[in-house]
């Protein structure tokens, strides 16, 4: 267990450049090589706090290179605990030996790499010219998920909403050096229409992106809901725009967005669009029109936390 290189947060938050973070991603996505199976997807009880938190599993090999594991958990209430909803560790190995390169903290590394497949997939479904950008939610994704967008486009004015106005406002005054004006709003009605862009991470049960809403031409990105009876966009969201997915793999089994419609007859399979292998692969060019209103499911894929290891792992060596 000797040269086993540890990489915490600190390091992460503080060597992230989306630009670069994203390039790497969109390399892995278009690699025919990798192995990445379904992700164990445990869900556990947890008496105290009534509600039930998920173990999650997530291997991901590129043959003779590199390998790697995610264990992570996912509490929804660890805010009773002053405590992120995600827990976890990364495991970086030399796939060809078979020994451990890095142990790497994976809040941090999951948190990049969730906003730099949002801002993947936004390169190809987004308008180029897309300027505005509400942000639904006020977790540790939030200010990711801005940066990250605002990385691949030319976001001028950003509006952050989430249930509690006091954390909307903190996430505002974090980015406030940032190029781009930020405000806090008290609704998300209040924006919702007027947005290029609508991003949202939260762990709602209930649509908090409603179709009767959309306007031509807008892309949501959709990121929290991670469980089949969640939901952050409803019906009228799905039959509206054009529906896109991380992975047909997780997407189609894994998030309350895609599997309700699923069931109920509003979403088809063969209605979603593509998956970030096929647009990062070029057999797909995402957008077609700049009336189009575009849809992407983000439930999370082992590919991205491997690519973001690596990401890192080379930046620690430099």
């Amino acid at each position: 267990m000797k040269n086993i290189v540890q990489i915490d947060a600190d390091f992460v938050e503080n060597h992230t450049d989306f630009l670069n973070l994203i390039a790497d991603l969109e390399s892995m996505f278009a690699n025919k090589e990798l192995l990445v199976p379904m992700r164990h997807h445990h869900d556990f009880p947890n008496p105290e706090v009534g509600m039930e938190s998920t173990l999650l599993l997530m291997p991901a090999w590129n043959p003779g290179k590199d390998a790697g594991v995610k264990i992570a958990t996912v509490s929804p209430v660890n805010g009773k605990f002053n405590l992120p909803a995600i827990q976890g560790v990364y495991i970086y190995l030399d796939a060809l030996k078979g020994t451990i390169k890095a142990i790497i903290e994976a809040k941090s590394l999951t948190v990049k790499r969730t906003a730099a497949a949002s801002a993947l997939a936004s390169k190809f479904l987004s308008r180029k010219n897309s300027k505005s950008l509400l942000m639904i939610g006020t977790g540790a994704l939030s200010p990711n998920l801005i940066k990250a967008h605002a990385s691949v486009r030319p976001i001028e004015q950003v509006f952050v909403w989430g249930r509690n106005f006091d954390k909307a406002r903190a996430v505002c005054d974090t980015l406030m050096d940032e190029n781009f004006k930020i405000i806090p709003i008290k609704s998300v009605e209040e924006k919702i229409s007027a947005v290029d862009i609508i991003s949202c991470a939260t762990l709602s049960s209930t649509p908090l992106v409603l179709g009767k809403y959309l306007s031509p031409g807008q892309h949501v990105d959709l990121v929290g809901a991670y469980r089949i009876d969640m939901r952050e966009a409803d019906d009228g969201a799905i039959k509206k725009a054009d529906v896109f997915v991380d992975t047909f793999e997780g997407g189609l089994k894994e998030s309350g967005d895609i599997v309700m419609p699923l069931k109920t007859g509003i979403l088809a399979e063969k209605d979603i669009k593509a998956d970030l292998f096929l647009m990062a692969g070029k057999s797909h060019a995402g957008r077609s029109s700049d009336e189009q209103i575009t849809l992407f499911k983000s439930v999370g894929h082992a590919l991205e936390d491997l690519a973001a290891a690596a990401h890192y792992y080379n930046l620690f060596g430099k």
